[in-house]
């Protein structure tokens, strides 16, 4: 009894920690800070509407770009996270230091590649979506800093994902957090040339955003070198191993296509609102900023998730896996239904913050309403997607993600626009969801079946 006591002591608190409570301690602290993400990127786009609504459109459509710097960010992340967390798993501790390792090396090299791309592509990536000259400039001017300044994004989420691998949540939570605090304080300082700073407008923005990423960069690497025990850097005489790499990619690369879909999608529902009006695209902007305060807590859950399948996965513990993924499941269609609520109830007091005009308010509010049908099958998608990631099935991820958001919601929307109303367009989303749902309910039962332990 005592040899149990203290195996389960020296065991990682995800191997042993009771489901509910370890699923809350692991997620809680990310959903806290990715709110606070979620209401920075709110405020983010307030005060843009107030500059004027061509300003709100010029962000609304370098929102594609941003996406792609997230889904390459976040998309490695996950592989760094579940390659690390199976190996502290499988007690692996000399690979466990060597995938941290890599991790500096890969943060490194994305940061160059987007800094150039940053210098290199604004015009073009612009110029394909509109011609009016305004817009043009301003989105320019803040594609330039948000990808060129791109080191501190990449840098943050690599460095939380190694403390969120280990179950340092709480650690995560700071650094999330007060990068989002840093972006709001400086967003109106930065906008609007408050306290003798000049008055920069849309490339205020931008600058107190990477700010905002930079500042969590450098604390998450301090607390790893100073308080994350569990892993230990050494760059040293150190030698990128391709294995490795190629592991992590293994488990990335499906993560990354997938976000990077997002991507391509919200870059063709521009160009298809752009022909409606650029309102319509201004409409679209605001409801990806609103829907991110409900969306962000259930990608803090999966941030929580992946970790604790990943171990568990690596400990064969299959009834912890199945627990903790069935409350996940509950939680996430939870908040979806609060998301639910407020946008259908209350749509116009949510454009009303971004300074909408008539016109903006008639587009919009219908267009929330339609949108948050999808709400409900969205939790469901997102949980069975961390879940394929955690277990090394990312292709399976990539599948539902391909028929949300190419396969079907891209070509619905298409297809809608041509028959002349704007609201019809909405529907694509319920409608691609619902398939999307159908086909990570058939992926999720086949994983559940294959575990082979």
């Amino acid at each position: 009894m005592d040899e149990r006591i203290e195996s389960q002591q020296e065991e990682n608190k995800m191997g042993v920690m009771p489901i509910n409570k370890l699923l809350i301690t692991m997620s809680l602290p990310i959903i806290i800070s990715m709110l606070v993400q979620a209401c920075y990127n709110i405020v983010d786009s307030i005060f843009v509407a107030q500059i004027s609504e061509n300003a709100l459109t010029a962000v609304s459509l370098a929102f594609p770009a941003q996406n792609l710097l997230i889904a390459f960010a976040g998309g490695t992340a996950v592989g760094i996270n579940a390659l690390l967390a199976r190996s502290l798993g499988e007690k692996n501790q000399e690979h466990a230091n060597s995938v941290a390792n890599h991790a500096i090396i890969i943060w490194i090299t994305m940061s160059i590649i987007f800094a150039v791309i940053g210098v290199t592509c604004g015009r073009f990536f612009f110029s394909v979506q509109t011609t009016d000259q305004e817009i043009l400039t301003l989105g320019i001017q803040y594609f330039s800093i948000v990808v060129g300044l791109s080191f501190g994004l990449f840098g943050q989420f690599t460095f939380e994902r190694l403390l969120q691998a280990t179950g340092r949540t709480v650690q995560t939570m700071i650094t999330q957090g007060l990068g989002a605090i840093i972006n709001i304080i400086f967003d109106p300082i930065f906008i609007f040339g408050l306290f003798g700073f000049p008055e920069m407008g849309v490339a205020g923005a931008a600058l107190a955003t990477v700010l905002g990423q930079i500042i969590a960069c450098l604390l998450g690497i301090f607390i790893n070198i100073k308080h994350n025990p569990d892993i230990q850097f050494s760059l040293k005489g150190f030698r990128p191993e391709w294995i490795i790499i190629k592991r992590i990619y293994a488990i990335s690369i499906p993560s990354i296509i997938m976000q990077s879909i997002g991507s391509i999608m919200t870059y063709g529902m521009n160009i298809i609102l752009i022909g409606f009006s650029t309102t319509a695209t201004a409409v679209f902007g605001v409801y990806f900023k609103l829907q991110s305060f409900f969306f962000m807590p259930v990608f803090g859950l999966n941030n929580g998730l992946i970790p604790i399948v990943s171990y568990n996965y690596g400990a064969r513990k299959k009834e912890r896996m199945v627990g903790v993924i069935k409350l996940a499941m509950i939680y996430a269609t939870g908040m979806m239904i609060i998301g639910i609520i407020a946008f259908e109830t209350v749509p116009d007091v949510l454009f009303s913050f971004f300074n909408a005009s008539e016109h903006m308010l008639s587009l919009g509010v219908p267009a929330l309403r339609i949108i948050a049908i999808h709400f409900i099958f969205a939790g469901f998608g997102i949980v069975c997607s961390a879940v394929f990631q955690a277990v090394s099935k990312g292709t399976y991820s990539l599948i539902i993600s391909l028929i949300r958001q190419l396969i079907v919601l891209l070509p619905a929307a298409f297809l809608l626009s041509l028959l002349g109303n704007v609201n019809l367009v909405w529907f694509a989303f319920p409608i691609a969801e619902i398939v999307s749902a159908l086909c990570a309910f058939f992926f999720f039962k086949k994983v559940v079946r294959e575990l082979d332990f």
